[in-house]
């Protein structure tokens, strides 16, 4: 399937998803997340503010905060890359582009998710053998995923069903190396072989 047709797939059964189940799945998805050593350890978190029917960050955002991380969230640029900006609190995001929320903080720069110890980032589906995930089609967190070091987590949030086998991957997509959904949190990709 290419990834046309299967952002097309993804969106559809993502619509049909209960509101209720997918706040229950959005827990689950948090508090597995906030369990891992690796995720309480985190000084630096870069994260996003999520949207529509993604699993939603914004009580995993705060409860990170909360604990004492700074955690980073995306400024989407004109270019589409992504610029870093602090989050404060709730009352510190304003709408943006697209009217995506995102901190009215200084902006860091696209550099900024280098210092990073853990990033998290959207995605429609992530192949279980290779790491590669699938986002909406503009290259935005690819780049973004480019700039990160070898060891850093990066995790992808997910529904249920959307860890497949077979995510149509190209020469730009970065993998990650975990992926979150509400069944819990699965290495994926080389690093599955890493332990």
């Amino acid at each position: 399937m290419d990834k046309v047709k299967l952002r097309s797939t993804i969106a559809a059964a993502r619509a049909a998803i209960a509101e209720e189940e997918r706040h229950a799945a959005s827990i689950r998805i948090r508090d597995s997340l906030l369990d891992r050593p690796w995720v309480q350890m985190a000084g630096l978190v870069a994260c996003y503010w999520s949207i529509g029917t993604e699993p939603a960050t914004h009580g995993l955002v705060f409860a990170l905060w909360k604990h004492g991380a700074t955690v980073m969230l995306p400024v989407l640029r004109p270019d589409n890359d992504l610029d870093w900006a602090v989050y404060d609190g709730p009352g510190t995001l304003a709408p943006g582009r697209f009217g995506i929320m995102e901190p009215v903080d200084t902006r860091r720069g696209v550099d900024a998710i280098r210092t990073a110890a853990l990033v998290i980032v959207p995605a429609l589906a992530v192949d279980r053998s290779t790491g590669v995930r699938l986002g909406r089609g503009g290259g935005s967190y690819d780049r973004a995923l480019a700039r990160v070091g070898p060891n850093v987590p990066t995790v992808a949030l997910l529904h249920e069903g959307e860890l497949l086998d077979g995510v149509p991957g190209e020469p730009h997509d970065q993998p990650v190396r975990y992926a979150a959904s509400p069944g819990g949190i699965v290495r994926v990709g080389a690093a599955r072989t890493a332990g």
